[in-house]
């Protein structure tokens, strides 16, 4: 039999790396007495109303396939969330396609408009996924850097010198996983102009929008000349705490939906419908437990990025998500030597900046998706390793 890695499997792929986070819960899986802060899922179960609209259609024998752009009622949901919520009015027969989860959303949207070499600009740190997914649409990434001077918002002047010929695609998500950064309008507009004069299609992931702790969120694709030329991409995992239910959508213009659907039918061929079932129900009701869940995202903040920094650990206060990017450069560590101390001697996990690219170095992310209590605990935790760092110094 061939070598299977230098035979069977495809160029792209061999050079793709293993995802930092999934090598990282490896390890984590094995110590189940850990507490963990860093997975990114919440810790609250989906509200019961939308599981009881599951557990309803399945009573109901609604266990079928569905179109392929996803049921039509679910579809005119979204329209009118998005409406109500961005600003943004799509046509719900034509510029909507519900998926399975954003990721899918965003890859089928890549393999949708991407031809081989093209280059797509994208903000970095971000979702292990973005710089993987290029690649495998056979395109070019190109990282932009962000800083935690920036807060880890967007420097348009670094996009602007980025850029290079063959860029066809900028891809944006805020609240940004992992940093919490958010970017102002003023910004957003001056990208717009950007994206309108190099003609860049723009892909925009808001999965987060809903847990923005201070200032408006604005959608890129609401702003004047956009929506014509901007993939919004979003989803019911974060905000409604429905990420098993794997379901996503993305809004565009008809030619793109229908592209993204025609890799969509002849991959995935629709969303599961129980899952599109129950996410009805979240958009109809859903709001109330959002704002509530919210609310503690938004305590648990203040606790974990106040007792950062007093254990020593510089970090700044995260405006959406619910992620903190603690540095950890005083302790002299790398972020993957930082991790693996942290929960070899006090059984807390963070994850290595380093996982959500290159400057991601000299970072953790702290996921505080967890209980208000156990972040009281793991802090405590963390502040002791700290200090014995910095006494063995």
């Amino acid at each position: 039999m061939s070598d299977y890695s230098q035979h069977f499997v495809a160029d792209h792929v061999k050079g793709l790396p293993r995802s930092g986070i999934r090598d990282f819960f490896s390890i984590v899986a094995a110590m189940p007495q850990a507490i963990s802060l860093g997975i990114g899922e919440p810790d609250f179960v989906t509200p019961w109303h939308i599981r009881e609209a599951a557990i309803f259609a399945l009573e109901k024998g609604k266990t079928s396939y569905t179109d392929n752009l996803g049921l039509i009622r679910l579809r005119r949901e979204i329209s009118t969330y998005v409406e109500n919520n961005f600003g943004i009015s799509y046509q719900p027969e034509t510029d909507v396609l519900v998926a399975v989860g954003v990721s899918e959303a965003l890859d089928i949207a890549l393999r949708a408009v991407l031809n081989p070499g093209d280059k797509v600009l994208y903000h970095e740190p971000c979702y292990v996924s973005y710089s993987p997914s290029i690649v495998l649409a056979h395109a070019q990434p190109i990282a932009v850097g962000t800083s935690a001077e920036d807060q880890f918002g967007i420097d348009p002047a670094r996009v602007e010198a980025a850029w290079e010929p063959g860029c066809k695609v900028l891809m944006l998500n805020f609240p940004t996983n992992p940093t919490g950064g958010v970017t102002e309008r003023a910004k957003l507009e001056r990208l717009a102009k950007f994206a309108i004069e190099k003609d860049l299609l723009v892909i925009s992931d808001e999965i987060y929008s809903e847990l923005t702790f201070e200032g408006e969120h604005t959608s890129i694709a609401s702003l004047p000349g956009m929506q014509e030329r901007t993939i919004f991409l979003h989803g019911f995992s974060k905000a409604f705490a429905m990420t098993g239910f794997r379901i996503g959508y993305a809004c565009g213009p008809k030619p793109l939906i229908e592209a993204m659907m025609k890799v969509h039918q002849y991959s995935m061929l629709c969303a599961p419908i129980l899952s599109q079932e129950a996410a009805i129900e979240a958009l109809k009701n859903g709001a109330p437990a959002v704002a509530k869940m919210k609310e503690q995202y938004h305590r648990r903040r203040d606790l974990i990025v106040r007792r950062f920094n007093e254990a020593g650990l510089d970090c700044h206060s995260p405006k959406g998500s619910f992620y903190a990017f603690p540095s950890i450069q005083s302790t002299g560590l790398d972020s993957l030597s930082f991790c693996k101390g942290l929960l070899d001697q006090e059984e807390v996990a963070v994850v290595p900046g380093t996982a959500f690219g290159p400057s991601g170095a000299g970072f953790a992310r702290a996921s505080f998706s967890t209980s208000y209590e156990r972040i009281i605990e793991a802090t405590d935790r963390i502040e002791r390793y700290v200090d014995k760092l910095s006494k063995n110094a």
